[in-house]
């Protein structure tokens, strides 16, 4: 019988464990991602194998540690695998100590310092599943988004029996290779993200695409390889280059939200600002571009909350 692992992992820096995944019910259900109060259950995807684990956040919020078990392991390369993706999830690799002695010289971000204190953007488990979400999100609201992205995993994800209850992995992209378009279609995706999911994945099957490859390229290789795809565009690959591969001097400048976060900082009003004006303005955060922008966006959710909008 293979006893479960148990690792522990220091935080280098402040740590909100609950700021920092709530994207992952905040607008909806992820069967892959469960988090109920300070603890966290997720499938590992280890060649073959399944391993369910679970991580659970303690201690305040300037010294916390983070506690996994796997439940079925053994191996230093499930160790490795394991940890990997845990400080993926919680974004333990952003200098968020340094985003903060930027931040406080900074007009618009120095009052968000206090109120989202400890949030780290939370980045993608694996490359296939961000750009399944970032095609699902195409010009729709994310509630919806999210609601086309649970169906898609509950029909071709395989669901896993742990500890803690049923836990679901993400599709393979052979399975998503293999689905029909009205198959798609029957999960509320439209026909043509359906066949952008398809693409990506049989593209990834035939090994035209190396998405392992593709999150340590450098930013220009990953802007043009994923915009070379169809339906991918750059809105698509900034997102990755933020929020899968994690580089510091990204802004997704042609986001809407992002957008309307800029104009309610820095736009005169009724005026709009163009994508390079963004970009512009973002540069002067150097390597924070990204926390920068997770900030200002969890704070025009603050902003809303605190007029009585929608959070």
């Amino acid at each position: 019988m293979i006893r479960p692992i148990k690792l522990t992992l220091a935080v280098d820096g402040p740590l909100d464990a609950a700021a920092t995944l709530a994207r992952y019910h905040r607008w909806g259900e992820d069967p892959t991602t469960r988090v109920d109060g300070n603890v966290l259950r997720r499938v590992l995807r280890l060649g073959e194998r399944l391993l369910p684990y679970e991580v659970q956040a303690a201690g305040p919020m300037d010294d916390v540690r983070l506690s996994v078990t796997v439940a079925d392991g053994g191996s230093a390369d499930v160790e490795r695998a394991v940890t990997t993706e845990v400080r993926r999830l919680y974004g333990l690799d952003f200098d968020l100590v340094g985003f903060y002695r930027m931040a406080k010289a900074d007009p618009a971000l120095a009052p968000l310092v206090e109120p989202l204190y400890g949030m780290r953007p939370t980045l993608a488990p694996t490359p296939l599943e961000m750009l399944v979400g970032s095609i699902s999100a195409q010009q729709v609201n994310l509630s919806f988004a999210f609601a086309c992205r649970a169906r898609l995993v509950r029909r071709w994800g395989t669901p896993v029996t742990a500890p803690g209850g049923e836990l679901w992995a993400f599709p393979t992209p052979a399975r998503l290779a293999a689905a029909r378009l009205r198959e798609y279609r029957a999960l509320k995706f439209s026909t043509r993200k359906g066949e952008y999911i398809r693409d990506v994945a049989r593209a990834t099957v035939r090994g035209a695409l190396d998405l392992d490859a593709l999150m340590v390229a450098p930013s220009v290789d990953v802007i043009a390889t994923l915009t070379a795809l169809r339906g991918l565009g750059r809105w698509t690959a900034d997102w990755f280059l933020a929020r899968c591969c994690g580089r510091g001097d990204v802004c997704p400048a042609g986001d809407l939200a992002v957008r309307k976060a800029f104009e309610h900082h820095w736009a005169r009003r009724g005026r709009t600002l163009s994508e390079e004006a963004i970009r512009r303005r973002s540069r002067t955060w150097g390597e924070h571009q990204n926390v920068a922008v997770h900030y200002l966006l969890a704070g025009m959710r603050l902003h809303a909350a605190a007029r009585g909008g929608e959070a």
